[in-house]
């Protein structure tokens, strides 16, 4: 399988493709679709289907002429290239409806994305089990972030706690944040952050719906 190339070269928007070709590409292989061509790829994904080539092309070429591409392997490089074809651990911050919610949600492990620890700094949450997992206070992140394995955080708290859960996650030496809480946080140049924000989607949506009509 191609190797994929120093993350520098690709633009952030075609990563973002590729996730959405590989939604696209699950879907498929669980219908029993074996090949398919760039058009109808780029149709479903709302693309043109020399954007769908070119993104490819960062990785290597994976088509065959004049057949297209073989699902199965087009999805198994995708995810090689995402460097989603392994398991990520992480660990939950905030302990409320909506980390609950996530902690539940089995798309996580089935993408081989595991949350391994829970964390809050409510007393009355810490010693709780959610959905398998003992709570434990967020001052024990040092100590279980390195013995878990832990990669990525996932900050879920109150919009005015999301600081001080990404500091402590920074410290205890997770390498990206995942972030729900409506606030922007800082953190040093070698972690990464994405933004789970529903309200940016909503105002898009509210933004188009009135503009068309």
């Amino acid at each position: 399988m191609n190797q994929p190339p120093k993350s520098e070269r690709i633009p952030r928007a075609t990563i973002q493709r590729l996730t959405t070709y590989l939604q696209v590409l699950e879907s498929m292989h669980k219908e029993g679709v074996q090949v398919i061509s760039s058009e109808p790829l780029s149709r479903i994904c709302d693309v043109n289907a020399s954007q769908v080539r070119k993104d490819l092309a960062y990785f290597g070429e994976f088509g065959v002429r004049g057949v297209g591409y073989y699902v199965s392997y087009l999805l198994e490089a995708i995810k090689a290239c995402l460097h989603a074809n392994r398991e990520w651990r992480a660990a939950l911050v905030g302990v409320g409806n909506l980390g609950r919610a996530m902690l539940n949600h089995q798309e996580f492990r089935r993408r081989g994305f595991t949350i391994v620890a829970a964390f809050d700094c409510d007393p009355f949450k810490i010693g709780d089990t959610a959905y398998g997992l003992e709570v434990y206070c967020t001052k024990s992140l040092m100590e279980k972030v390195p013995e878990l394995g832990i990669e990525i955080g996932i900050v879920t708290t109150p919009p005015e706690r999301a600081q001080r859960a990404a500091s402590q996650l920074v410290e205890a030496g997770v390498k990206g944040i995942l972030n729900f809480a409506p606030a922007r946080i800082s953190v040093p140049e070698h972690v990464f952050v994405e933004y789970v924000d529903f309200f940016h989607q909503i105002y898009s949506l509210t933004f188009n719906i009135s503009t068309r009509h």
